[in-house]
C-alpha cells in the first residue's frame, strides 16, 4: 500500500540527491506531488510502504511526516 508523506531533506542537500529519491518513489510505483525548494527542501509523495525504511535510513533526509489535510479554526476576538 501507499503512504502519503512529506519527505524533507537537510539544508544543503544537493538537488540531484532529492531528484534521485523522487525517481526512486516513482520507480517503486509511488507518485511525487508538490516539491518544496525554497524554505524547505523535499516533496510530498505517495510512497510505497516497502520504500519507507530506506528513506528512514537516508542520511540526507531530515524527517518524513504524514501528509494530510490541515484545517484551521478562526475565532475572531471581541465577538462584534
Amino acid at each position: 500500500s501507499l503512504s502519503k508523506v512529506i519527505v524533507l531533506f537537510k539544508a544543503g542537500t544537493p538537488a540531484y540527491v532529492i531528484e534521485a529519491a523522487a525517481e526512486k518513489v516513482a520507480a517503486q510505483g509511488g507518485s511525487v506531488g508538490h516539491r518544496y525548494n525554497t524554505t524547505l527542501l523535499g516533496f510530498a509523495a505517495s510512497v510505497p510502504d516497502s520504500l519507507l525504511p530506506a528513506f528512514t535510513d537516508d542520511v540526507h533526509i531530515e524527517t518524513i511526516e504524514a501528509d494530510g489535510e490541515v484545517s484551521t479554526l478562526f475565532k475572531p476576538k471581541g465577538g462584534n
